[in-house]
């Protein structure tokens, strides 16, 4: 079997393997990936109020998404470990869904990307909104996790479409 050129995870016979990045040069890279929790009103305004029975949703949220971007390669296969420098999560009301928008930025030096990170994070901080206000709202969904901008390395600057880049 022939791996596709662009999968750089298969080697030549298909096989799954961690890509080699020891000959990449070092530089700073930033991934920003966001994703919504579309809820009832009720259930938005009772986690902006800070009145979920389990606690501060947000905050537990926000703790939990730093914590899974640090873990990522322990969650991905073939993922790197790397030494991240930064990782922010953070969430905007939008009584409009009526939901939140969560933005998670990971940040490293290093020879490979930090898009992975910064996915991992939007997606374990939705899941833990999820389940800190799924007792009053079982009806939540979790939707549009995507990257939103990457910068650095190789392939250099990504935009997702629609998106204003890097506040």
């Amino acid at each position: 079997m022939s791996a596709a050129p662009n999968l750089t995870h298969l080697d030549e016979t298909g096989a799954a393997h961690m890509v080699d990045v020891s000959e990449k040069a070092v530089t700073s890279r930033t991934a920003r990936a966001g994703g919504k929790v579309i809820m009832a009103r009720e259930t938005l305004e009772m986690i902006m109020q800070g009145n979920a029975k389990k606690g501060d949703v947000l905050g537990c949220a926000r703790i939990a998404g730093i914590m899974a971007a640090k873990r990522t390669h322990e969650l991905i296969p073939l993922c790197h470990p790397l030494a991240l420098s930064k990782v922010t999560v953070e969430f905007t009301a939008d009584y409009g869904l009526p939901g939140l928008h969560v933005e998670a930025i990971a940040k490293a030096s290093g020879q490979t990307g930090v898009e992975m990170e910064a996915l991992t994070a939007a997606s374990i901080a939705c899941l833990t909104i999820y389940d800190m206000a799924k007792a009053v709202d079982k009806a939540m969904t979790i939707t549009d996790v995507k990257l939103l901008e990457k910068l650095g390395g190789k392939s250099g600057h990504y935009l997702a479409e629609g998106e204003s880049g890097t506040k």
